[in-house]
């Protein structure tokens, strides 16, 4: 039988390659993957939970429309410097307090929201609902960093784009819903309540899990030599490698300005079309099409990452192809009549740009090895969300009224803006960083050639070439030496015990 050595039933059996490595896969990690692509979801729900009604949640609580947007614009505020302070936590203290901490803070949030509701006599609901809202900020930036760093930590190298794409993705998928259900439960204003409380619900379980179902940060054995070499301490340094790193810095600046780009065009889409004689339901419909197509693109690009280890390719080409869509997007935007032409175009750019995401943040830690993964994948995120923040003033700022056409269906009861110069603005922005990757990106793979390395040197450990003997380099587990050298017991260590492999040749 194959692994065995003999023939007779009681031959031992030969230790696979696996074995010899010292690295194993627990079943647990995909609990973990639960856990925080529950909190992913969740989280973005309440984010966006108020502004697909925010003319009814206004009136019922006596509310400005200033105030209704600072409810979400809260957590793009609150990203940037609890961000920094979010990176420590996962890289210090570790993934599974940094979880339990983030299921707690944005069930917390949850709940306070909900307060107004529950006690009439509140005073000032607004207190309320922006103290939940800021909870649940300070919440997204722990989990938002998380995958990448669960994909490092318990997945063995096949998996780990894959598990980065489904806890990255969950986010987004978070927001679709948030635009579907808040409008299905929200009919008329004392729905508001039934609203509030049914988002307390996946918090609530994402908080359960957390709490009861995770153990530790780091599984007993590691599942690969990436995650067996992968360091969280020394902060500071960890930082300061990665300012140093000139192929890490064009990635955060190209990427982190692709960030800012989409988080610019989901805000302000309905705002674009409008001018143009299209309808709010039109506007949802693209943006739903713009996710969706992005989760489906996810999933396909990340599985032949997981195969093929072609990162940077797939990042380049999904920047160039969002690029041409967003070009077609300025043009395609100013005119009437295109709902065909829009639909499609929000697809692919949906398509192409938001499935780079998850491979991009791979993609950060592969050339920023061994920085922690946390610190590499979270210094991109804040860095996007400042480049959001640039993007989405300068696109704004471009804007000037005009008077209002006969087709305009803005309902801002103002003259509508004109987004031609903006529209061209962020396809300029989008061209700029795609050439700017293209051109300058040209990193290793530190991880992946860490693993190879140690590979290689643990079958020259277990394996040794001797004058009358050569293994053949395609030899497998099962063409090992009949009788594998066993490996020395450290000093200290009895005869006794399970004998310890050395890894760190």
């Amino acid at each position: 039988m194959a692994g065995q050595v003999g023939n007779g039933p009681g031959a031992a059996t030969a230790p696979t390659l696996d074995t010899l490595r010292g690295y194993r896969a627990y079943a647990r990690r995909w609990v973990f993957l639960l856990v925080i692509s529950l909190l992913s979801y969740s989280n973005a729900m309440l984010w966006l939970s108020f502004a697909p009604v925010a003319d009814n949640i206004a009136r019922y609580f006596l509310l400005s429309t200033e105030q209704i947007n600072w409810l979400s614009l809260v957590y793009l505020v609150v990203s940037i410097p609890a961000g920094v302070v979010a990176i420590w936590v996962l890289d210090s203290v570790g993934l599974r307090w940094a979880t339990i901490l983030c299921a707690w803070l944005n069930f917390a949030g949850s709940v306070l929201r909900a307060l107004p509701c529950m006690v009439p006599s509140a005073q000032d609901p607004f207190v309320f609902l922006m103290g939940g809202q800021s909870l649940c900020a300070l919440a997204q930036t722990l989990v938002v960093f998380s995958p990448a760093k669960l994909a490092a930590l318990w997945f063995p190298e096949h998996q780990r784009a894959t598990a980065n794409m489904v806890g990255t993705m969950s986010n987004p998928l978070g927001v679709l819903v948030a635009n579907l259900l808040s409008p299905a439960l929200v009919k008329k204003e004392e729905d508001i309540p039934v609203m509030l409380a049914s988002y307390i619900m996946p918090a609530g379980l994402a908080f359960l899990l957390a709490t009861a179902c995770l153990w530790e940060s780091v599984p007993p054995t590691p599942p690969s030599a990436g995650a067996a070499r992968s360091t969280s301490e020394n902060f500071l340094a960890g930082l300061k490698l990665l300012v140093r790193n000139k192929d890490y810095v064009i990635l955060a600046v190209c990427f982190g300005g692709g960030i800012g780009i989409f988080s610019s065009f989901s805000a302000l889409l309905e705002q674009v079309l409008c001018v143009n004689g299209y309808s709010n339901e039109f506007a949802g419909l693209c943006g739903a099409l713009f996710i969706a197509f992005g989760i489906l693109g996810a999933l396909a690009l990340s599985l032949y990452v997981d195969r093929t280890k072609h990162f940077t390719e797939a990042v380049k080409i999904g920047l160039c192809l969002t690029s041409l869509v967003c070009v077609a997007f300025a043009l395609v935007s100013q005119l009437q009549g295109q709902t065909l032409a829009l639909s499609a175009i929000c697809s692919l750019l949906g398509l192409f740009g938001f499935s780079v995401a998850p491979v991009a943040m791979e993609l950060a830690i592969e050339c920023s090895f061994p920085v922690g993964e946390g610190a590499a994948a979270g210094l991109v995120f804040v860095l996007g969300q400042a480049e959001g923040v640039l993007t989405m003033v300068l696109l704004t700022a471009l804007t000037v009224r005009r008077a209002e056409p006969s087709f305009s269906t803005c309902q801002d009861g103002q003259d509508p803006l004109d987004w031609k110069g903006s529209m061209l603005l962020m396809a300029g922005l989008c061209t700029f960083f795609s050439c700017l990757m293209v051109l300058f990106f040209h990193a290793p793979y530190r991880r992946l050639q860490a693993e190879a390395d140690a590979s290689l040197s643990i079958q020259e450990d277990t394996c040794p070439a001797t004058s009358d003997h050569i293994p053949h380099p395609a030899a497998t587990p099962e063409a090992l030496p009949q009788h594998p050298p066993s490996p020395q017991h450290e000093p200290g260590e009895k005869p006794g015990t399970a004998p310890s492999w050395n890894l760190s040749s």
